[in-house]
Order: C-alpha cells, then structure tokens, then sequence
C-alpha cells in the first residue's frame, strides 16, 4: 500500500476527526479494497494514540468500510458483485419509495424544482465532484420525500454506496452520474404516477448495478 500521509490532527475531538479522515480517505479511494490498515501507521499519520485509532476503526468495522481478515488483521472492505448489486438493488427500494412519497405529497411541483436545479449540477467536474454532486442528487431526492428514517436508511448505505463507485470504472463512470441519465428520474416524478417512476428508479439503480458490479471483483 502507498498513500501519501494523511493530514496530522489537534487534539480537539481526536476521535471524531480521526474517524473522519479515515473515512473519506476508504471513500474517496485513497486507500483501497484490500489494503491493511495498520494502527502504528495511521496513528502516526493522524498523529493520535493507537487507542483513538483503534476506536475509528471499531466504528468503520460498524459502517462495514473495514473488515478483519486473517490473523484479526484490519483491511478495507472489498465487495463483492453480488454485494454491488445488492446493494444497489435496496437503494432502488429505497428511492423508489421515496419518489412515490413525493408524488403522494403535496410538495410534489416544488420537489420537482428543487431537483431540477440539482439536475444542473451533475456531469461537472473532476471525477470526484462527479461522485459528490451525484450522490448529492440521491440524497435530496429522499430528503425531499419527507421521511426521515428513509433518509436514515440511505445515509447508512453512503459509505459502501461510495467504496463501490470510488474503486469501479473511474473512465465509464461519468457516464453513469451524467445529468440527462437521471433526467428520467425528474421527469417520471413530473408525470405524478407512482408506478411509472419506481420503474424510472429500478431501471437507474439496475444500470449502476452492472456497471459497478464487475470492477468490485
């Protein structure tokens, strides 16, 4: 494994920020599926105990971004194609019952402008900001349903929803966050019929399945 050190940290709330920078460090592919994660190294890294960094990782063992292999050793969390699609597969039940509140609601033609001005932001940027600004369209796309333990569901999926994009086709993925993919997705919630949009969002998160599913492997 070869990274560049992460950033050194104060004392203040050590283990809330050492937990967020090893997180977005596993999410935004800076380390990757398989690498070891070894406490002597991040400690001096982070420039924390080995005690606070062993905390962090217990948490991301929690969010699964951290699996034990052999020998108890920790290591970044690689999934699987089945995984992929599986997990793909909730986030289409979950978004899928977030656009059937929306439409259901009164806050429907508002919702609908509010997503359209999301809309314009994706497809722009480096490939990060791709990531951020797509995931930023999901996200509010539950929020906006009005259910917050919908969007409690979803926020618990971000992490491996991230790994499993971070670490797929970097080159064919812009493809997948481009704007006028997830049009549809604007435009069924448009029309007002439930039905026709859960199927708009099963196709989309079908799609992302397979595109991601094999580079997981």
């Amino acid at each position: 494994m070869s990274v560049e050190p992460l950033s050194s940290l104060d004392r203040s709330t050590l283990r809330e920020r050492s937990l967020a920078a090893l997180r977005t460090a596993i999410t935004s592919g800076r380390y990757r599926p398989g690498d070891h994660l070894g406490e002597v190294e991040l400690a001096t890294h982070l420039g924390v105990s080995r005690g606070t960094v062993r905390e962090a990782l217990r948490h991301l063992q929690q969010e699964r971004l951290v699996t034990a292999g052999n020998r108890g050793m920790l290591r970044v969390n690689q999934l699987s194609s089945t995984e992929v699609r599986e997990l793909f597969k909730v986030r289409a039940a979950l978004e899928g019952l977030a656009v059937t509140e929306i439409i259901n609601s009164g806050r429907r033609e508002e919702a609908a402008r509010t997503l359209r001005d999301a809309l314009a932001d994706l497809g722009r940027g480096d490939f990060a900001e791709r990531v951020e600004a797509d995931l930023g369209f999901h996200l509010l796309l539950c929020r906006l349903a009005g259910n917050s333990m919908l969007v409690e569901a979803w926020r618990a999926l971000e992490g491996r929803i991230r790994v499993a994009i971070m670490n797929g086709d970097a080159e064919g993925s812009p493809v997948m966050m481009a704007g006028d993919r997830h049009a549809p997705i604007l435009e069924a919630i448009e029309s007002g019929e439930p039905a026709d949009a859960v199927a708009v969002v099963e196709d989309h998160m079908a799609a992302a399945a397979e595109h991601f599913a094999p580079a997981a492997d």
